[in-house]
Order: structure tokens, then sequence, then C-alpha cells
């Protein structure tokens, strides 16, 4: 079991997942923290804990709401799986997701990471790189990426 564990959200089944995983990971006496980064889409998308579709030309404003609801509803979904309300921590950041992961992890001083693989083409993979990827390859704690 781990004392504190960072979960990245973006929305995806995936990262709904992780956030499950890490539920069961933490200790009963940790802290959970929950990160969304509102990035611009390339798609229009449909996100979990019925948040809705996120439109293609969504305003940053637009998207930190619907980021702000996600967390939201990502603690509540949390506590309903036993982490008490007041260990659970909740921010929203604007910039490189895999910066602002790495920056959390390092300021709360967490023990793992969990997060979720949307997984992206064979090629586009080979050529950038998945986040969760990059994540894991930089991080100074355990990384545990969910599939």
């Amino acid at each position: 079991m781990f004392q504190s564990i960072l979960v990245p959200l973006d929305g995806s089944e995936h990262s709904q997942l992780a956030l499950r995983v890490a539920c069961k990971l933490l200790d009963p006496a940790g802290r959970l923290t929950l990160l969304h980064v509102p990035e611009p889409l390339e798609h229009e998308t449909l996100l979990v804990w019925g948040v809705g579709v996120v439109p293609l030309d969504a305003t940053l404003e637009e998207r930190k709401k619907v980021g702000r609801t996600l967390l939201d509803k990502a603690a509540e979904d949390a506590e309903s799986q036993g982490v008490d309300g007041d260990a659970i921590s909740t921010h929203l950041s604007n910039g490189d997701p895999r910066q602002l992961i790495l920056t959390a992890a390092k300021d709360e001083s967490v023990d793992a990471i969990v997060m979720g693989s949307r997984g992206l083409s064979d090629f586009k993979g080979l050529m950038i790189g998945s986040i969760a990827h990059k994540v894991s390859h930089a991080a100074d704690c355990r990384v545990i990426t969910v599939h």
C-alpha cells in the first residue's frame, strides 16, 4: 500500500480505471491527489463521470470548467470507494501535462503516480510517445500505468 498517490485524470475510461486502482492501492490513512490538465483537444470527446461532450473548439475557460467538474466527480468517486474526503486534494493546472504531473508528484511528495494510458496509434506513438511513457521514465517515484 502507498501513503500518497497522484492520479492524473484526462476524462478517459483509462483514467477512471486508474483512479479505481489507486483507491485500492492507497493506505487507509493515505493521501490522494487528483490532477487535471485542460489540454486542447484534437477531436470531440465524451468524458466519463457524466461530464459530457467537450466540443473541439472549446475555449480554455470552458475546458477548465469541465476539468473542475471532472475533478469533483472523481473526488466523489474516490470517496465512494472508501477514501477519506479530507485526504483528497484536487488540482487543475495549465501547461505541459508531462511536466505538470512530474512537478505535482514532487511537490506533493507522492509515493506513486497511477495513471491511465489512452494509447496512440503505433506510428504516432513511435514518433512522439505517450505522456504516460514519458512520465514513467522521468518520475522519481513509482509509476503504475493502467490499460
